[in-house]
């Protein structure tokens, strides 16, 4: 079975990769699975040169097919931010729970009509000869007033979806996967590959 890098040390972004890839016949692999444990220094300006820098740097010490994603949230009301900067948006080392907070204290006055927002996740997949490709998954929503559920990581418990009533970190695995900007994105992903190995 051909290996698959996942080029990320987010151990949630690892648990939804593996359960969307469970029928993948690939062997679905992290960066600290294969040893590596670098800090790789993202220095695009998009979520899809992010992840083309990740996927590369990984593929170059691999020689492995590497897929590495880039994913976000986007606020209408405070101009796209914290955009790609979401994971180092309250500081380099602070909790899932601080970033909710500074985002939630932005928010403060503002109506829930106002608080559009989407997750995005751009999946770049680099190939050991050199080709690449990259696809875009994206979730639309509304940011919550307070956090709710206790599912997921990241933003999920203060990202409200309208059709749902409930935050993505109250909803089970199989809906969030449906819906989600990943799990889009990773469909997408698998699409184009099985178009490419038909």
């Amino acid at each position: 079975m051909k290996k698959f890098i996942a080029a990320t040390k987010n151990k949630g972004k690892i648990r939804e990769i593996s359960e969307i890839l469970a029928n993948f016949p690939y062997q679905v692999l992290s960066m600290e699975s294969v040893g590596i444990n670098i800090d790789i220094e993202e220095t695009g300006s998009t979520f899809e040169e992010n992840a083309l820098i990740k996927a590369r740097e990984i593929c170059g010490i691999t020689g492995e097919i590497v897929m590495a994603d880039d994913s976000g949230l986007e606020v209408d009301y405070l101009n796209g931010a914290p955009g790609i900067y979401s994971a180092r948006f309250a500081g380099e080392n602070a909790s899932d729970e601080e970033k909710n907070t500074k985002l939630l204290n932005l928010l403060n006055d503002v109506p829930f009509e106002n608080r559009t927002a989407r997750f995005i996740c751009v999946i770049a997949v680099v190939f050991p000869g050199g080709d690449s490709f990259t696809v875009k998954g994206t979730c639309e929503g509304y940011i919550a007033f307070e956090p709710k559920g206790i599912n997921g990581f990241g933003y999920d418990p203060i990202f409200y979806v309208p059709q749902y009533q409930m935050t993505t970190a109250q909803m089970k695995s199989e809906l969030k996967h449906e819906i989600s900007h990943r799990g889009k994105a990773l469909r997408l992903m698998v699409d184009e590959l099985q178009s490419r190995f038909k």
